[in-house]
């Protein structure tokens, strides 16, 4: 655990402020969901909560699976990070942080497919590579986006609709299994 330094103290109705430094640094906004840890030392531990990534041995298998079925990179994300990601490539994007174009591609709710090069077309991630093709399709649960399947493409496909139904089918799992 690392010390920031920072000392808050709890007001008369038991809350403790969390400084804009460590929101802004956390990606922790205004009506965010936050897990409480206690351990025997008596410390108080606030994580993020993520739905997608309580799903994490599934999510992966889920990605693994996908990626051998079509070939590709597949990623599971929240609204943060990568949580689960399967095929070339992988290991460098799982547990980054997504970026903000993504993140507000996500928040609109819709699938798209898109070419390097084109409008729609995004860096998920930062560093992430070369990739000519990418099918991004958003989780949503209980009426919530709650992350996205992406499916990312090495090669130029002349019938990408299979990985626009892929991802549509996995995220539509996903959101299932969180509801």
């Amino acid at each position: 655990m690392k010390a920031t330094g920072i000392v808050r103290r709890i007001d008369d109705l038991g809350r403790v402020v969390v400084p804009k430094e460590i929101r802004k640094t956390l990606r922790i906004r205004e009506g965010d969901p936050l897990e409480i840890f206690t351990d025997r030392e008596g410390k108080i531990i606030l994580k993020k909560y993520s739905p997608v990534g309580e799903l994490g041995a599934n999510a992966a298998i889920l990605a693994e699976s996908i990626a051998r079925t079509l070939g590709c990179t597949v990623c599971i994300t929240d609204l943060d990070q990568v949580v689960a990601a399967s095929g070339a490539g992988s290991r460098e994007l799982k547990g980054q942080y997504i970026s903000e174009e993504l993140e507000h591609m996500i928040q609109e709710r819709k699938q798209r497919t898109a070419k390097i090069g084109e409008k729609h077309y995004v860096q998920a991630v930062q560093g992430m590579g070369e990739f000519c093709l990418e099918t991004i399709c958003p989780i949503i649960s209980g009426g919530d986006v709650t992350g996205a399947v992406l499916l990312l493409e090495k090669e130029e496909k002349k019938n990408p609709e299979l990985d626009e139904k892929m991802a549509q089918g996995a995220a539509d799992f996903l959101g299932r299994q969180m509801g």
